[in-house]
């Protein structure tokens, strides 16, 4: 004999809307609890494709559906029976209907679906060689598009789904392609108000930059974008003068010589020093990095640093720079 929560689990297919709702209503209600929680999980093979059904519907019972499932998947194992059972695909395939007017939650979804690495794989259809990298590609194009200038920005959580997938090398791959240009794109959202995305600008470039030793090549042919994505977290307070200026790129140097609001988030600025650490490890990495005077900068930002991981992560950067300044100063000096 069923009981009241195998009831109400199979009150979610009921073909009357109103039984529908209430009980997708109270479903949601039990994921907000880590006893509800558990109670379901007893119940995943159930409750979980019932929920995924109810995506497609009406926003009163698609949104408390998508609401339950964002709750559920932060458990790891009922994530991991999400991603088995289809649910990126599903995710995707709704989000882009031109209807949905859940598409926050399910990006909130996927933020905790690709957490695992079958969830990132199947991000990046890495089993269809056709459709290899399209979920990426339309995911970085929402979040390009979309406004951080709104209360309501629907992809602003793109920013961490894409950190999540950048720990994976084929996704590091994906994202430094020269012919689709997807760093490029999201480099650029790094001047966005939204600290979620700024902070996923930043976590992305520095997993990225993990293939410095066999990409450099990718990162520099956009370093017009990358360099001040870089230093100008880490750059300090001060207002330049010409003389570190003019050894700078335009679009540095314009930014250092006024007034700026400078980013004080030690997560950002660890971050993007990591990134920079990673780059100068190899010679030409080196020598790119001298050539836009980073040096001076990150002199300049350490001066203004109390934070101590921080002061850390500069110390780092920095002792690699001394350990190679001979030759990369000389080298620098004639390209400037």
């Amino acid at each position: 004999m069923a009981n009241e929560l195998e009831e109400l689990i199979g009150f979610l297919s009921s073909p009357s809307p109103q039984i529908t709702k209430a009980a997708v209503d109270i479903v949601r209600g039990f994921t907000g609890s880590e006893d509800g929680l558990k109670s379901l999980a007893h119940y995943a093979n159930i409750v979980l494709p019932s929920l995924s059904r109810l995506l497609a519907g009406p926003k009163e019972v698609s949104e408390p559906a998508a609401e339950a499932l964002v709750n559920l998947s932060q458990d790891t194992d009922l994530a991991r029976k999400m991603v088995e059972m289809g649910m990126v695909k599903i995710a995707m395939e709704i989000l882009y209907k031109p209807e949905s007017g859940i598409s926050k939650l399910l990006v909130m979804m996927l933020v905790n679906l690709t957490q695992l690495d079958a969830g990132i794989a199947s991000l990046l259809q890495t089993e269809d060689e056709k459709m290899n990298g399209l979920y990426v590609m339309k995911l970085v194009r929402s979040f390009c598009r979309s406004s951080s200038e709104t209360s309501d920005d629907p992809f602003e959580h793109v920013a961490s789904i894409l950190v999540n997938i950048s720990k994976q090398e084929a996704a590091r791959k994906l994202l430094l392609d020269p012919k689709r240009g997807l760093l490029k794109q999201i480099i650029r959202q790094f001047d966005s108000s939204s600290p979620l995305r700024k902070k996923g600008v930043s976590g992305t470039i520095r997993n990225c930059c993990f293939e410095a030793e066999s990409q450099l090549q990718n990162l520099l042919l956009i370093s017009e974008f990358l360099w001040p994505a870089l230093l100008l977290p880490v750059a300090g307070k001060k207002i330049y003068n010409e003389k570190d200026t003019s050894k700078m790129p335009l679009e540095l140097g314009s930014a250092l010589s006024i007034e700026r609001e400078p980013v004080t988030d030690p997560e950002i600025q660890v971050q993007v020093l990591e990134a920079i650490y990673l780059i100068t490890l190899q010679d030409a990495g080196r020598r790119a990095f001298w050539s836009v005077n980073g040096p001076r900068i990150l002199q300049v930002g350490y001066e203004d640093e109390q934070d101590p991981k921080v002061m850390e992560a500069y110390e780092r950067v920095g002792s690699l720079l001394v350990d190679n300044s001979g030759t990369e100063e000389s080298s620098a000096e004639k390209s400037i």
